[in-house]
Protein backbone atom coordinates (compact mmCIF):
# COMPACT_ATOMS: atom_id res chain seq x y z
CA UNK A 1 0.00 0.00 0.00
CA UNK A 2 1.12 3.56 -0.67
CA UNK A 3 3.02 5.73 1.78
CA UNK A 4 1.54 9.17 2.44
CA UNK A 5 2.41 12.68 3.51
CA UNK A 6 -0.02 15.52 4.19
CA UNK A 7 0.39 19.27 3.71
CA UNK A 8 -1.74 21.35 6.09
CA UNK A 9 -1.69 25.12 6.54
CA UNK A 10 -2.23 27.68 9.25
CA UNK A 11 -4.89 29.39 7.07
CA UNK A 12 -6.15 29.55 3.51
CA UNK A 13 -3.79 30.64 0.73
CA UNK A 14 -0.55 29.86 2.57
CA UNK A 15 0.69 27.90 -0.45
CA UNK A 16 -0.44 24.35 0.35
CA UNK A 17 -1.46 23.56 -3.23
CA UNK A 18 1.80 24.74 -4.76
CA UNK A 19 3.98 22.96 -2.19
CA UNK A 20 1.98 19.74 -2.65
CA UNK A 21 2.50 20.05 -6.40
CA UNK A 22 6.22 20.66 -5.85
CA UNK A 23 6.50 17.52 -3.72
CA UNK A 24 4.62 15.55 -6.38
CA UNK A 25 7.15 16.69 -8.99
CA UNK A 26 10.17 15.97 -6.81
CA UNK A 27 8.92 12.48 -5.97
CA UNK A 28 8.17 11.81 -9.66
CA UNK A 29 11.66 12.95 -10.61
CA UNK A 30 13.06 10.58 -7.99
CA UNK A 31 11.33 7.64 -9.63
CA UNK A 32 8.21 7.19 -7.51
CA UNK A 33 4.65 6.80 -8.72
CA UNK A 34 2.90 9.60 -6.87
CA UNK A 35 -0.69 10.90 -6.80
CA UNK A 36 -2.32 13.96 -5.18
CA UNK A 37 -5.40 13.79 -2.95
CA UNK A 38 -7.72 16.29 -1.29
CA UNK A 39 -10.78 14.85 0.39
CA UNK A 40 -12.85 18.04 0.29
CA UNK A 41 -12.20 21.07 -1.83
CA UNK A 42 -14.14 24.33 -2.09
CA UNK A 43 -13.44 26.04 -5.38
CA UNK A 44 -15.10 27.50 -8.46
CA UNK A 45 -12.22 26.54 -10.74
CA UNK A 46 -12.88 22.97 -11.78
CA UNK A 47 -11.98 20.54 -14.54
CA UNK A 48 -13.61 17.70 -16.46
CA UNK A 49 -11.75 14.38 -16.64
CA UNK A 50 -11.69 12.03 -19.62
CA UNK A 51 -14.58 10.16 -17.99
CA UNK A 52 -16.69 13.33 -17.88
CA UNK A 53 -16.30 13.77 -14.12
CA UNK A 54 -15.67 17.07 -12.32
CA UNK A 55 -12.81 17.80 -9.92
CA UNK A 56 -10.97 20.74 -8.37
CA UNK A 57 -8.32 22.47 -10.43
CA UNK A 58 -5.60 22.26 -7.76
CA UNK A 59 -5.56 18.47 -7.87
CA UNK A 60 -5.43 18.63 -11.68
CA UNK A 61 -2.35 20.84 -11.40
CA UNK A 62 -0.80 18.44 -8.87
CA UNK A 63 -1.58 15.44 -11.08
CA UNK A 64 0.12 17.18 -14.00
CA UNK A 65 3.14 17.84 -11.79
CA UNK A 66 3.15 14.11 -10.91
CA UNK A 67 3.00 13.22 -14.60
CA UNK A 68 -0.34 11.38 -14.39
CA UNK A 69 -3.85 11.76 -15.79
CA UNK A 70 -6.19 13.66 -13.42
CA UNK A 71 -8.97 11.53 -11.90
CA UNK A 72 -12.00 12.59 -9.86
CA UNK A 73 -10.99 10.20 -7.04
CA UNK A 74 -8.11 12.59 -6.33
CA UNK A 75 -10.76 15.08 -5.12
CA UNK A 76 -13.80 13.04 -3.99
CA UNK A 77 -15.77 16.01 -2.60
CA UNK A 78 -15.91 19.33 -4.45
CA UNK A 79 -18.01 22.22 -3.13
CA UNK A 80 -18.83 25.00 -5.60
CA UNK A 81 -20.36 28.02 -3.82
CA UNK A 82 -23.52 29.34 -5.49
CA UNK A 83 -24.05 32.09 -2.90
CA UNK A 84 -22.71 33.12 0.51
CA UNK A 85 -24.44 30.29 2.38
CA UNK A 86 -24.80 27.39 -0.06
CA UNK A 87 -22.81 25.27 -2.49
CA UNK A 88 -23.30 22.70 -5.20
CA UNK A 89 -22.01 19.42 -3.78
CA UNK A 90 -20.10 17.11 -6.13
CA UNK A 91 -19.22 13.59 -4.97
CA UNK A 92 -16.62 11.64 -6.95
CA UNK A 93 -17.15 13.86 -9.95
CA UNK A 94 -20.96 13.94 -10.03
CA UNK A 95 -23.24 16.69 -8.63
CA UNK A 96 -25.77 15.56 -6.04
CA UNK A 97 -27.47 18.93 -5.48
CA UNK A 98 -27.17 22.34 -3.84
CA UNK A 99 -26.96 22.40 -0.05
CA UNK A 100 -26.93 25.14 2.56
CA UNK A 101 -23.80 25.03 4.72
CA UNK A 102 -25.69 23.75 7.77
CA UNK A 103 -27.30 20.94 5.74
CA UNK A 104 -23.94 19.88 4.30
CA UNK A 105 -22.32 19.74 7.73
CA UNK A 106 -25.17 17.54 8.96
CA UNK A 107 -24.42 15.03 6.20
CA UNK A 108 -20.64 15.38 6.02
CA UNK A 109 -19.77 12.20 7.92
CA UNK A 110 -21.94 10.20 5.53
CA UNK A 111 -19.40 10.95 2.79
CA UNK A 112 -16.46 9.33 4.59
CA UNK A 113 -16.99 5.95 2.83
CA UNK A 114 -16.82 7.70 -0.57
CA UNK A 115 -13.66 9.52 0.52
CA UNK A 116 -11.96 6.35 1.73
CA UNK A 117 -13.01 4.30 -1.31
CA UNK A 118 -11.33 6.92 -3.48
CA UNK A 119 -8.24 7.03 -1.27
CA UNK A 120 -7.89 3.23 -1.13
CA UNK A 121 -8.14 3.04 -4.92
CA UNK A 122 -5.16 5.40 -5.21
CA UNK A 123 -3.31 3.44 -2.51
CA UNK A 124 -3.43 0.34 -4.70
CA UNK A 125 -1.91 2.05 -7.72
CA UNK A 126 0.71 4.48 -6.39
CA UNK A 127 3.82 4.46 -4.20
CA UNK A 128 3.13 7.77 -2.44
CA UNK A 129 0.04 9.92 -1.95
CA UNK A 130 0.54 13.65 -1.29
CA UNK A 131 -2.55 14.80 0.62
CA UNK A 132 -3.57 18.46 0.83
CA UNK A 133 -5.63 19.89 3.69
CA UNK A 134 -7.98 22.88 3.53
CA UNK A 135 -7.90 26.14 5.46
CA UNK A 136 -6.57 25.40 8.95
CA UNK A 137 -6.72 22.32 11.21
CA UNK A 138 -7.31 24.65 14.17
CA UNK A 139 -10.79 25.81 13.15
CA UNK A 140 -12.18 24.74 16.52
CA UNK A 141 -15.81 25.22 15.47
CA UNK A 142 -15.35 22.70 12.63
CA UNK A 143 -13.04 20.13 14.22
CA UNK A 144 -15.73 17.79 15.52
CA UNK A 145 -16.65 16.36 12.12
CA UNK A 146 -13.46 17.23 10.24
CA UNK A 147 -12.82 15.17 7.09
CA UNK A 148 -10.19 17.30 5.37
CA UNK A 149 -7.45 18.20 7.89
CA UNK A 150 -6.58 16.16 10.99
CA UNK A 151 -9.67 14.02 10.46
CA UNK A 152 -8.28 12.99 7.07
CA UNK A 153 -4.77 12.57 8.48
CA UNK A 154 -6.17 10.08 10.99
CA UNK A 155 -8.17 8.20 8.35
CA UNK A 156 -5.08 7.86 6.17
CA UNK A 157 -2.63 7.55 9.10
CA UNK A 158 -0.58 10.26 7.41
CA UNK A 159 2.28 12.33 8.84
CA UNK A 160 1.72 16.10 8.49
CA UNK A 161 3.83 19.06 7.43
CA UNK A 162 2.35 22.36 8.70
CA UNK A 163 2.85 25.42 6.46
CA UNK A 164 2.74 29.06 7.57
CA UNK A 165 2.78 32.19 5.37
CA UNK A 166 5.39 34.72 6.49
CA UNK A 167 4.46 37.20 3.75
CA UNK A 168 1.25 38.10 5.58
CA UNK A 169 3.11 38.51 8.87
CA UNK A 170 2.90 36.75 12.22
CA UNK A 171 4.11 33.40 10.94
CA UNK A 172 5.49 32.26 14.32
CA UNK A 173 2.16 33.01 15.98
CA UNK A 174 0.38 31.27 13.10
CA UNK A 175 2.31 28.05 13.60
CA UNK A 176 2.62 28.07 17.39
CA UNK A 177 -1.05 29.06 17.80
CA UNK A 178 -2.22 26.33 15.44
CA UNK A 179 -0.22 23.69 17.30
CA UNK A 180 -1.52 24.96 20.66
CA UNK A 181 -5.16 24.53 19.57
CA UNK A 182 -4.69 20.91 18.51
CA UNK A 183 -5.29 17.79 20.58
CA UNK A 184 -2.22 15.86 21.74
CA UNK A 185 -2.71 13.06 19.20
CA UNK A 186 -3.06 15.68 16.45
CA UNK A 187 0.11 17.49 17.53
CA UNK A 188 1.94 14.16 17.37
CA UNK A 189 1.03 13.88 13.68
CA UNK A 190 2.89 17.09 12.80
CA UNK A 191 6.41 15.95 11.92
CA UNK A 192 7.68 19.25 10.52
CA UNK A 193 6.83 22.88 9.88
CA UNK A 194 7.51 25.00 6.80
CA UNK A 195 7.85 28.79 6.53
CA UNK A 196 6.53 29.79 3.11
CA UNK A 197 6.77 32.96 0.96
CA UNK A 198 9.92 34.34 2.62
CA UNK A 199 11.69 37.37 1.14
CA UNK A 200 15.19 38.17 2.34
CA UNK A 201 18.14 36.63 4.15
CA UNK A 202 17.24 33.32 5.83
CA UNK A 203 20.00 33.78 8.42
CA UNK A 204 17.96 36.62 9.97
CA UNK A 205 15.20 34.09 10.63
CA UNK A 206 17.42 31.56 12.36
CA UNK A 207 16.84 32.71 15.98
CA UNK A 208 13.08 32.65 15.41
CA UNK A 209 13.23 29.20 13.84
CA UNK A 210 15.10 27.77 16.84
CA UNK A 211 12.65 29.37 19.27
CA UNK A 212 9.71 28.02 17.25
CA UNK A 213 11.17 24.52 17.46
CA UNK A 214 11.58 24.88 21.22
CA UNK A 215 8.02 26.12 21.75
CA UNK A 216 6.34 23.53 19.50
CA UNK A 217 8.80 20.65 19.89
CA UNK A 218 8.52 20.20 16.11
CA UNK A 219 11.45 20.64 13.71
CA UNK A 220 11.38 23.30 10.99
CA UNK A 221 11.85 21.36 7.77
CA UNK A 222 12.32 24.30 5.44
CA UNK A 223 12.01 27.97 4.50
CA UNK A 224 10.59 28.47 1.01
CA UNK A 225 11.26 31.77 -0.78
CA UNK A 226 8.54 33.87 -2.36
CA UNK A 227 8.47 32.78 -5.98
CA UNK A 228 6.70 33.75 -9.19
CA UNK A 229 5.62 30.80 -11.32
CA UNK A 230 2.65 30.27 -13.61
CA UNK A 231 0.71 27.59 -11.76
CA UNK A 232 -3.02 27.03 -12.11
CA UNK A 233 -4.92 28.45 -9.17
CA UNK A 234 -8.45 27.90 -7.93
CA UNK A 235 -8.68 30.15 -4.90
CA UNK A 236 -10.50 33.49 -5.09
CA UNK A 237 -7.65 34.87 -2.97
CA UNK A 238 -5.32 34.53 -5.97
CA UNK A 239 -2.94 37.45 -6.42
CA UNK A 240 -3.60 37.61 -10.17
CA UNK A 241 -6.76 39.64 -9.52
CA UNK A 242 -4.71 42.35 -7.82
CA UNK A 243 -1.94 42.51 -10.41
CA UNK A 244 -1.51 45.94 -11.94
CA UNK A 245 -0.47 45.12 -15.46
CA UNK A 246 1.79 47.46 -17.37
CA UNK A 247 0.22 48.41 -20.70
CA UNK A 248 1.12 45.86 -23.36
CA UNK A 249 0.72 45.77 -27.12
CA UNK A 250 -2.62 44.11 -26.45
CA UNK A 251 -4.85 45.15 -23.53
CA UNK A 252 -7.50 42.63 -22.43
CA UNK A 253 -10.15 43.46 -19.82
CA UNK A 254 -11.57 40.39 -18.05
CA UNK A 255 -14.74 40.96 -16.03
CA UNK A 256 -14.08 39.81 -12.47
CA UNK A 257 -17.49 38.46 -11.49
CA UNK A 258 -18.26 37.93 -7.79
CA UNK A 259 -18.70 34.20 -8.61
CA UNK A 260 -15.97 34.02 -11.25
CA UNK A 261 -15.03 30.46 -12.16
CA UNK A 262 -12.34 28.82 -14.27
CA UNK A 263 -10.30 32.00 -14.57
CA UNK A 264 -7.40 29.69 -15.45
CA UNK A 265 -8.85 29.90 -18.99
CA UNK A 266 -6.92 33.17 -19.32
CA UNK A 267 -3.57 31.87 -18.04
CA UNK A 268 -2.06 31.21 -21.52
CA UNK A 269 -2.67 34.87 -22.39
CA UNK A 270 -1.36 36.12 -19.04
CA UNK A 271 1.93 34.27 -19.67
CA UNK A 272 2.81 36.64 -22.54
CA UNK A 273 4.73 39.80 -21.68
CA UNK A 274 3.27 41.71 -24.63
CA UNK A 275 -0.29 41.11 -23.42
CA UNK A 276 -1.82 42.82 -20.39
CA UNK A 277 -4.70 40.87 -18.84
CA UNK A 278 -6.61 43.06 -16.37
CA UNK A 279 -9.36 41.75 -14.08
CA UNK A 280 -11.86 44.57 -13.70
CA UNK A 281 -14.74 44.82 -11.23
CA UNK A 282 -15.88 48.43 -11.71
CA UNK A 283 -16.41 50.89 -14.60
CA UNK A 284 -13.50 52.99 -13.29
CA UNK A 285 -11.13 50.07 -13.98
CA UNK A 286 -12.50 49.29 -17.44
CA UNK A 287 -10.28 51.63 -19.47
CA UNK A 288 -10.15 51.29 -23.25
CA UNK A 289 -9.25 47.64 -23.88
CA UNK A 290 -8.65 46.00 -27.25
CA UNK A 291 -11.03 43.19 -26.28
CA UNK A 292 -13.30 42.28 -23.38
CA UNK A 293 -13.59 38.73 -22.05
CA UNK A 294 -16.52 37.56 -19.96
CA UNK A 295 -15.30 34.39 -18.20
CA UNK A 296 -17.22 31.63 -16.45
CA UNK A 297 -19.34 32.15 -13.35
CA UNK A 298 -21.15 29.84 -10.93
CA UNK A 299 -24.20 32.12 -10.87
CA UNK A 300 -24.87 33.60 -14.29
CA UNK A 301 -28.01 35.59 -13.50
CA UNK A 302 -26.71 36.99 -10.21
CA UNK A 303 -23.45 38.12 -11.78
CA UNK A 304 -25.23 39.61 -14.78
CA UNK A 305 -27.42 41.65 -12.43
CA UNK A 306 -24.27 42.71 -10.55
CA UNK A 307 -22.82 44.02 -13.83
CA UNK A 308 -26.08 45.77 -14.60
CA UNK A 309 -26.20 47.47 -11.20
CA UNK A 310 -22.59 48.64 -11.03
CA UNK A 311 -22.37 49.96 -14.59
CA UNK A 312 -20.03 47.38 -16.11
CA UNK A 313 -22.70 46.06 -18.46
CA UNK A 314 -23.07 49.55 -19.93
CA UNK A 315 -19.31 49.74 -20.49
CA UNK A 316 -19.28 46.37 -22.27
CA UNK A 317 -22.23 47.43 -24.45
CA UNK A 318 -20.47 50.70 -25.35
CA UNK A 319 -17.27 48.76 -26.13
CA UNK A 320 -19.26 46.47 -28.46
CA UNK A 321 -21.02 49.45 -30.09
CA UNK A 322 -17.55 50.74 -31.03
CA UNK A 323 -17.11 47.49 -33.01
CA UNK A 324 -14.53 46.09 -30.60
CA UNK A 325 -14.41 42.37 -29.77
CA UNK A 326 -16.27 40.78 -26.87
CA UNK A 327 -15.64 37.10 -26.10
CA UNK A 328 -17.78 35.15 -23.63
CA UNK A 329 -16.94 31.76 -22.13
CA UNK A 330 -19.57 29.55 -20.47
CA UNK A 331 -21.52 31.83 -18.07
CA UNK A 332 -20.11 34.86 -19.89
CA UNK A 333 -21.44 33.40 -23.15
CA UNK A 334 -24.89 32.92 -21.61
CA UNK A 335 -24.98 36.58 -20.50
CA UNK A 336 -24.38 37.82 -24.06
CA UNK A 337 -27.69 36.40 -25.33
CA UNK A 338 -31.22 37.79 -25.35
CA UNK A 339 -32.60 35.97 -22.32
CA UNK A 340 -31.66 33.65 -19.45
CA UNK A 341 -34.34 31.52 -17.77
CA UNK A 342 -33.93 29.48 -14.60
CA UNK A 343 -37.44 28.12 -13.98
CA UNK A 344 -36.41 25.47 -11.43
CA UNK A 345 -34.00 27.69 -9.46
CA UNK A 346 -30.83 25.79 -10.32
CA UNK A 347 -28.74 28.91 -9.61
CA UNK A 348 -30.86 32.01 -9.08
CA UNK A 349 -34.40 31.48 -10.31
CA UNK A 350 -36.64 33.48 -12.65
CA UNK A 351 -36.01 34.97 -16.07
CA UNK A 352 -33.89 37.99 -16.92
CA UNK A 353 -33.05 39.87 -20.07
CA UNK A 354 -29.53 39.21 -21.34
CA UNK A 355 -27.13 41.75 -22.80
CA UNK A 356 -28.66 41.29 -26.25
CA UNK A 357 -25.37 40.98 -28.13
CA UNK A 358 -26.00 37.44 -29.43
CA UNK A 359 -29.15 35.91 -30.94
CA UNK A 360 -29.42 33.21 -28.28
CA UNK A 361 -31.53 32.25 -25.28
CA UNK A 362 -30.39 30.10 -22.36
CA UNK A 363 -32.59 27.77 -20.35
CA UNK A 364 -31.28 26.27 -17.11
CA UNK A 365 -32.04 22.61 -16.44
CA UNK A 366 -31.27 20.33 -13.47
CA UNK A 367 -28.86 18.21 -15.53
CA UNK A 368 -25.23 19.29 -15.57
CA UNK A 369 -23.39 19.05 -18.88
CA UNK A 370 -19.88 17.66 -18.39
CA UNK A 371 -17.65 16.58 -21.27
CA UNK A 372 -14.21 16.98 -22.85
CA UNK A 373 -14.32 18.44 -26.36
CA UNK A 374 -12.14 19.30 -29.32
CA UNK A 375 -12.87 20.80 -32.71
CA UNK A 376 -12.27 23.74 -35.01
CA UNK A 377 -13.53 27.27 -35.47
CA UNK A 378 -16.13 27.65 -38.20
CA UNK A 379 -16.78 30.45 -40.68
CA UNK A 380 -15.67 33.42 -38.58
CA UNK A 381 -16.88 36.97 -38.96
CA UNK A 382 -15.59 40.35 -37.94
CA UNK A 383 -12.15 40.98 -36.51
CA UNK A 384 -11.53 37.29 -35.78
CA UNK A 385 -12.41 36.13 -39.32
CA UNK A 386 -8.92 34.72 -39.96
CA UNK A 387 -9.37 32.24 -37.12
CA UNK A 388 -11.52 30.05 -39.38
CA UNK A 389 -10.44 26.42 -39.17
CA UNK A 390 -8.15 26.84 -36.14
CA UNK A 391 -8.15 23.80 -33.80
CA UNK A 392 -8.96 23.86 -30.10
CA UNK A 393 -9.57 21.45 -27.24
CA UNK A 394 -11.03 21.86 -23.78
CA UNK A 395 -14.05 20.91 -21.73
CA UNK A 396 -17.63 21.98 -21.16
CA UNK A 397 -19.23 22.18 -17.73
CA UNK A 398 -22.52 24.00 -17.34
CA UNK A 399 -26.15 23.71 -16.22
CA UNK A 400 -27.83 25.67 -19.00
CA UNK A 401 -28.71 24.88 -22.61
CA UNK A 402 -28.20 27.74 -25.07
CA UNK A 403 -30.50 27.82 -28.09
CA UNK A 404 -29.67 29.82 -31.22
CA UNK A 405 -32.50 31.51 -33.08
CA UNK A 406 -32.92 30.88 -36.80
CA UNK A 407 -30.79 33.88 -37.77
CA UNK A 408 -27.88 33.15 -35.42
CA UNK A 409 -24.49 31.94 -36.57
CA UNK A 410 -22.51 29.20 -34.84
CA UNK A 411 -18.92 29.73 -33.76
CA UNK A 412 -17.22 26.35 -33.54
CA UNK A 413 -17.62 22.75 -34.64
CA UNK A 414 -17.15 19.97 -32.08
CA UNK A 415 -15.60 16.94 -33.70
CA UNK A 416 -15.70 14.31 -30.96
CA UNK A 417 -18.24 11.52 -30.55
CA UNK A 418 -19.81 11.08 -27.12
CA UNK A 419 -23.12 10.22 -25.55
CA UNK A 420 -24.23 13.83 -25.83
CA UNK A 421 -22.44 15.17 -28.89
CA UNK A 422 -22.44 13.91 -32.45
CA UNK A 423 -19.61 14.30 -34.95
CA UNK A 424 -19.66 17.81 -36.43
CA UNK A 425 -21.94 19.28 -33.75
CA UNK A 426 -22.06 23.12 -33.98
CA UNK A 427 -21.58 25.08 -30.78
CA UNK A 428 -21.30 28.67 -29.65
CA UNK A 429 -22.50 31.76 -31.44
CA UNK A 430 -21.24 34.96 -33.02
CA UNK A 431 -22.64 38.24 -34.24
CA UNK A 432 -20.46 41.02 -35.59
CA UNK A 433 -17.49 41.20 -33.24
CA UNK A 434 -19.23 39.38 -30.40
CA UNK A 435 -18.30 35.73 -29.86
CA UNK A 436 -19.23 33.11 -27.28
CA UNK A 437 -19.00 29.40 -26.51
CA UNK A 438 -19.00 26.95 -23.60
CA UNK A 439 -15.44 25.65 -24.01
CA UNK A 440 -13.12 26.09 -21.04
CA UNK A 441 -9.41 25.93 -21.88
CA UNK A 442 -10.09 27.31 -25.34
CA UNK A 443 -6.96 29.50 -25.26
CA UNK A 444 -4.67 26.60 -24.25
CA UNK A 445 -3.62 25.65 -27.77
CA UNK A 446 -0.98 27.94 -29.30
CA UNK A 447 -2.97 27.92 -32.56
CA UNK A 448 -6.02 29.36 -30.85
CA UNK A 449 -4.34 31.89 -28.57
CA UNK A 450 -1.93 32.87 -31.35
CA UNK A 451 -4.77 33.36 -33.86
CA UNK A 452 -6.77 35.44 -31.38
CA UNK A 453 -3.84 37.73 -30.58
CA UNK A 454 -2.75 38.00 -34.23
CA UNK A 455 -6.23 39.23 -35.17
CA UNK A 456 -6.13 41.88 -32.43
CA UNK A 457 -2.63 42.98 -33.43
CA UNK A 458 -3.62 43.26 -37.08
CA UNK A 459 -6.66 45.36 -36.12
CA UNK A 460 -4.30 47.79 -34.32
CA UNK A 461 -1.94 47.98 -37.28
CA UNK A 462 0.83 45.83 -35.78
CA UNK A 463 2.60 42.93 -37.44
CA UNK A 464 0.48 39.87 -36.46
CA UNK A 465 3.69 37.94 -35.84
CA UNK A 466 4.78 40.39 -33.11
CA UNK A 467 3.47 38.15 -30.32
CA UNK A 468 4.27 34.44 -30.34
CA UNK A 469 1.86 32.27 -28.36
CA UNK A 470 3.31 29.67 -26.02
CA UNK A 471 2.82 25.92 -26.18
CA UNK A 472 0.89 25.86 -22.92
CA UNK A 473 1.49 22.21 -22.08
CA UNK A 474 5.26 22.49 -22.55
CA UNK A 475 5.30 25.80 -20.70
CA UNK A 476 3.55 24.24 -17.69
CA UNK A 477 6.03 21.36 -17.66
CA UNK A 478 8.84 23.93 -17.40
CA UNK A 479 7.03 25.61 -14.49
CA UNK A 480 6.65 22.30 -12.62
CA UNK A 481 10.36 21.59 -13.02
CA UNK A 482 11.22 25.06 -11.70
CA UNK A 483 8.88 24.45 -8.77
CA UNK A 484 10.62 21.16 -8.00
CA UNK A 485 14.01 22.94 -8.02
CA UNK A 486 12.69 25.45 -5.46
CA UNK A 487 11.28 22.70 -3.23
CA UNK A 488 14.52 20.68 -3.34
CA UNK A 489 16.60 23.74 -2.49
CA UNK A 490 14.31 24.96 0.30
CA UNK A 491 13.15 21.84 2.13
CA UNK A 492 15.16 19.21 4.01
CA UNK A 493 14.26 16.46 1.56
CA UNK A 494 16.27 13.86 3.45
CA UNK A 495 14.13 14.55 6.53
CA UNK A 496 10.93 14.57 4.47
CA UNK A 497 11.80 11.18 2.98
CA UNK A 498 12.35 9.92 6.53
CA UNK A 499 8.95 11.34 7.56
CA UNK A 500 7.30 9.56 4.63
CA UNK A 501 8.98 6.36 5.70
CA UNK A 502 11.30 5.89 2.73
Amino acid sequence: MAKSIMIQGTMSNVGKSALAAGLCRVLKQDGYKVAPFKSQNMALNSFITKEGLEMGRAQVMQAEAAGIEPEAIMNPILLKPTNDTGSQVIINGKPIGVMAAREYYRHKKEYIPAIMDAYHELEKRYDIIVIEGAGSPAEINLKKDDIVNMGMAKLADAPVLLVGDIDRGGVFAQIAGTVMLLEEDEKARIKGTIINKFRGDVSILEPGLRMLEEKTDIPVTGVVPYFYLDLDEEDSLTERFQKKEKPGLIDLAVIRFPRISNFTDLAPLEALEEVSVRYVSSPAEFGNPDAVILPGTKNTISDLLWMRQNGLEARVLKHSAQNKPVFGICGGYQMLGMEISDPTGEEYGGTVQGMGLLDTKTLFRPEKHRTRVHGTFGEMKGILKEMKGLPFEGYEIHMGETILDEHASGLITLENDSDTLQQGHPDGSQKGNVYGCYVHGIFDSPEMSGGFLSALLKEKGYDPETVQAVDWKSYKEEQYDKLADIVRASLDMKEIYRIIGL
